[in-house]
């Protein structure tokens, strides 16, 4: 795949970066797009959530909703020995 732009930019306090706009509009990224962050061993990627596959987004399905249903005494009783 082509290197199609590069543009530097700064990570505040709150861990929060701008995507410059001129890489938003090569990647159609518009305000209130949900976007996947994977994080590779030398390498971060922002993609649409629309490009993601669906087999990969269940790694998406957070800790709080799976705890709902997981985290209790007997599921924790089932699991110890493991």
């Amino acid at each position: 795949m082509p290197l199609l732009e590069m543009k530097s930019g700064t990570i505040t306090r709150k861990g929060q970066i701008s995507i410059p706009k001129r890489i938003r509009d090569i990647e159609g990224f518009k305000e209130g797009d949900k976007i996947a962050i994977i994080a590779y061993d030398d390498r971060i990627e922002l993609r649409s959530m629309k490009q993601v596959e669906e087999s990969m987004q269940t790694a998406f399905a957070s800790e709080k909703v799976l705890a709902k249903d997981w985290d209790s005494k007997e599921e924790d009783e089932a699991w110890k020995d493991l």
